[in-house]
């Protein structure tokens, strides 16, 4: 079977009218998306597992009439249940966990004609902003191999940049989505809370703050693909209400002139941002500015120290939770060697306080997004750069030092003893919270939020920009961004371990 040659020349609306017109077939895009991971994943470590023969049963099959038939996909190994498919999340305690049943937001995937070759890698549990798990082995830049492509969607990310799909399935609870985006130079929106299904098993993963999503190329695919998740499924605690028109109608509408507030500071927490990221926001201002825009600098007035801590309780909570479950599901507790030592420090502090703290600390949440509302009334868009600084290299996120110390210590606390949970928590947010400095607060307040490719460091590797809205007010996002898109085109933009340069040079 011949593969498609020309298949990185399109986005997946492209490959999918090409297939509705008869001009290529489902099963040459498979074959097509199958050689290029074979060749470049061995490489990135994007893809952790390979369902190449579904992806060519479902190419035999197919509804043309569907808006991505026949386009290649990937979904994430966390969150993303595929009936018969191990969802591990990344953790050797899950490695041959089997869902029943598909995920809603699988099902509507698939049901838009996508089809799936495999699944991505992931941190354990999504916990850190780099996807380095020890199940799988680090994701590794197309970029630059030795730097990170972020996470917790760091494989999404990875496989989309390399050409291996032209979209990935993502998901986001304190930037996963956003974070690989600016890694890999890539659009990354997380939606609107309730924007998205998270059914049939999940409730409000993260008290709300997790959207499942996607990573593409451009903007018009992500609006479309938002099209096709978008909508409550059953049992939903609240929905967001359905946009006037399609997201991907939005796509090349006049954005009109927006007040936006730009931010040359962290918002969650007191870490410094890089001369590469602040050259490129101002850089980003400046176009805005140029396109009719008015841009102002302005900077949030947030409890930044509140935030970062009141964040990483609610997760840690979450993750003492999600082992209890996952416990319950394998029938018995995990060995040591089977959870990775961040996991294990973050599951017992969550175990370290009571409900009165963690209560304590959603009111801070909410008391700080009503100061982030009142700013927020001022502007239609907020901009700041997606992360602090460009990728890191590997291994950044490892515990070192005194920080190593203390995690491991805490990890290994019986449980009847509680340590002193405030002052780790503040010591945790400093050292840790330098990378990854602003993403956590959209998801905290549930508003959609959008990186960009908009420009790169010294070194070359790429910088996001991320621009928030107000509360469902993705069409806000999707015409500015395609009017940035239009303005400072980005698309043709190739890693050098892309599937292309690896064909040209094999």
């Amino acid at each position: 079977m011949s593969g498609f040659a020309e298949y990185d020349a399109y986005d997946a609306l492209g490959l999918a009218a090409l297939v509705k017109a008869g001009a290529v077939s489902a099963a040459e895009l498979v074959e097509e998306a199958i050689a290029r991971c074979e060749r470049v994943n061995p490489a990135v470590n994007a893809v952790v597992t390979k369902t190449y023969e579904r992806a060519r049963t479902a190419s035999r099959v197919i509804d043309r009439g569907a808006p991505f038939a026949g386009v290649p996909f990937l979904l994430k190994d966390l969150g993303q249940a595929w009936a018969g498919v191990p969802m591990s999340c990344g953790s050797r305690f899950l490695v041959d966990h089997v869902p029943a049943e598909d995920a809603e937001f699988v099902r509507r995937m698939h049901g838009a004609g996508l089809i799936t070759l495999g699944k991505t890698n992931t941190p354990e549990f999504g916990l850190v902003g780099s996807t380095e798990p020890r199940l799988f082995g680090p994701t590794r830049n197309p970029w630059r191999l030795s730097h990170t492509a972020g996470g917790s969607s760091g494989g999404a990310a990875a496989a989309v940049a390399a050409g291996i799909v032209p979209a990935a399935a993502a998901s986001d609870g304190g930037g996963s989505i956003r974070i690989p985006a600016a890694c890999c130079g890539l659009v990354g929106l997380k939606p609107s809370r309730g924007r998205n299904p998270s059914g049939p098993e999940r409730g409000e993963p993260w008290y709300g703050q997790v959207q499942d999503g996607v990573i593409t190329r451009t903007v018009r695919d992500s609006a479309a693909l938002l099209d096709v998740s978008a909508g409550a499924d059953a049992g939903a605690l609240y929905a967001a209400p359905p946009p006037p028109r399609p997201f991907l109608d939005e796509v090349g509408r006049d954005p009109g002139r927006l007040r936006i507030a730009v931010c040359r500071e962290a918002l969650c927490c007191e870490a410094p941002l890089s001369a590469d990221c602040l050259a490129v926001l101002d850089d980003t201002a400046a176009s805005l500015a140029r396109l009719g825009h008015q841009v102002e600098y302005a900077v949030p007035p947030l409890d930044r120290l509140t935030l970062g801590t009141a964040y990483l309780r609610r997760v840690m909570a979450c993750t003492g939770a999600e082992l209890v479950e996952a416990t319950a599901l394998r029938g018995r507790a995990p060995r040591a060697d089977e959870l990775e030592l961040t996991t294990r420090a973050m599951a017992r502090l969550g175990h370290a306080f009571d409900a009165v703290a963690l209560t304590r600390a959603q009111r801070d949440v909410e008391a700080q997004m009503r100061v982030l509302g009142r700013f927020m009334q001022d502007y239609d868009v907020l901009l700041t750069p997606t992360l602090a600084e460009p990728p890191v290299p590997l291994g950044a996120f490892e515990p070192r030092g005194l920080d190593y110390l203390v995690v491991r210590v805490t990890a290994s606390l019986p449980r009847g003893l509680r340590p002193p949970v405030d002052r780790l928590l503040r010591q945790l947010v400093a050292n840790n919270f330098r990378f990854v400095v602003s993403t956590m607060l959209a998801n905290m307040s549930g508003e959609p939020s959008i990186s960009l490719p908009l420009g790169a460091s010294r070194e070359g590797l790429p910088i996001g920009m991320m621009f928030t809205a107000r509360l469902y007010e993705e069409a806000t996002l999707f015409r500015l961004a395609a009017q940035l898109e239009n303005a400072l085109p980005w698309r043709q933009r190739r890693a050098p371990h892309h599937a292309r340069q690896e064909m040209t040079h094999a």
